[in-house]
């Protein structure tokens, strides 16, 4: 099974919630896509922090959920700080590219690229993922 066939097949809700489609997968690297809806908005029809925050949230924990070492329990977020450098409207996609930084043998550091189709930077965050 494929990296990406493990996500589909091991779907996470909250991702339903946000309505991300990942797009593309492997050990060191997930791509996924998100549709700002206006649900997912602050007053004016900008894209929430914490929308964009739990985007990228979730694929650093796909990420780590990937990689888990044979009789792991699962993973969990240990820290995440975000720089939001630019606004996405409703209607915007935005591409999120999550990759590893560092992996060790009970943490795991990931770096997330929030951007626009047409490539403008919107977030860029650093979590830390822990192996149970």
């Amino acid at each position: 099974m494929t990296p990406l066939d493990r996500i589909r097949a091991n779907p996470l809700p909250f991702a339903g919630v946000l309505g991300l489609e990942f797009v593309a997968a492997d050990e060191d690297r997930v791509s996924a896509r998100m549709v700002v809806r206006p649900d997912l908005c602050t007053l004016g029809g900008v894209a929430h922090g914490g929308a964009i925050m739990s985007f990228a949230d979730t694929l650093g924990g796909a990420l780590a959920f990937i990689t888990l070492p044979e009789g792991a329990a699962g993973t969990t977020t240990l820290e995440s700080k975000t720089n939001f450098v630019g606004a996405a409207r409703a209607g915007t996609s935005l591409l999120g590219a999550c990759a590893v930084v560092h992996r060790g043998r009970r943490t795991q550091v990931m770096q997330t690229r929030v951007e626009t189709e047409e490539g403008k930077l919107v977030a860029l965050v650093i979590q830390t993922q822990m192996t149970l």
